[in-house]
């Protein structure tokens, strides 16, 4: 047994010199889970200003048409705010957790690994912004929450080539969420809710107790 250890230890070590070099593994499970409270919170500020709209344009459509128009207007600036904001914040708080990984393991913040990892997620992403701006100019507004799932499920999927592969499930969730949302056109920010913010911190919370439990202290 004794003469078999070092061999399979050294399989072992060519494994993980072979997934350094072809996938980003520094992906934090904390990202995940500020990224989900992110999710949760703009989800929770869009619920609100929802909220206030249905009360103060409660007879408008008969009374006043053009003021009507204009609070919709306001409507759709605000909520624009809304996801912009929660966007930067799931963002940066996500880096941050992932570069103080990234420092831990020794793995570069930005290689050709992570330009790789980067495109793949970011082309089908910037495609699906474009699609839902024009959504937007359309008044295509019940598409833009499932548009935002379906899109950024596809960008998961495809970036799990070059990272954590469990990544692909958290992709697979999104796809399922954002499809039962065309049938359910009225319940997006709630769809928009589960997959952003609590699948996120699901998914996060398991890539913690997985990869970064043993080394938590």
């Amino acid at each position: 047994m004794n003469t078999q250890h070092p061999p399979l230890q050294t399989l072992q070590d060519i494994k993980k010199m072979m997934e350094r070099s072809s996938r980003f593994i520094s992906l934090s499970g904390w990202s995940g889970v500020s990224a989900g409270i992110c999710a949760l919170a703009g989800a929770t500020a869009a619920w609100f200003r929802l909220e206030e709209y249905k009360q103060t344009v409660a007879g408008y459509y008969r009374t006043a048409p053009i003021e009507m128009a204009g609070r919709v207007v306001d409507l759709t600036n605000d909520l624009i705010w809304i996801a912009a904001l929660t966007f930067i914040g799931a963002f940066v708080s996500s880096f941050f957790f992932t570069w103080i990984r990234s420092r831990k393991n020794g793995t570069p913040m930005w290689d050709r690994t992570v330009q790789r990892l980067a495109w793949n997620t970011m082309l089908p992403m910037g495609i699906g912004g474009l699609f839902l701006l024009r959504c937007l100019q359309l008044g295509y507004f019940e598409l833009v929450a499932p548009g935002c799932l379906l899109f950024y499920g596809l960008a998961l999927v495809n970036a799990s080539k070059y990272t954590l592969g469990e990544i692909r499930y958290l992709g697979y969730g999104q796809l399922l969420l954002g499809l039962l949302n065309l049938w359910l056109p009225y319940r997006g920010l709630y769809c928009w809710a589960i997959g952003f913010g609590v699948l996120h911190i699901v998914y996060g919370i398991v890539m913690w107790y997985k990869y970064e439990r043993a080394t938590a202290n």
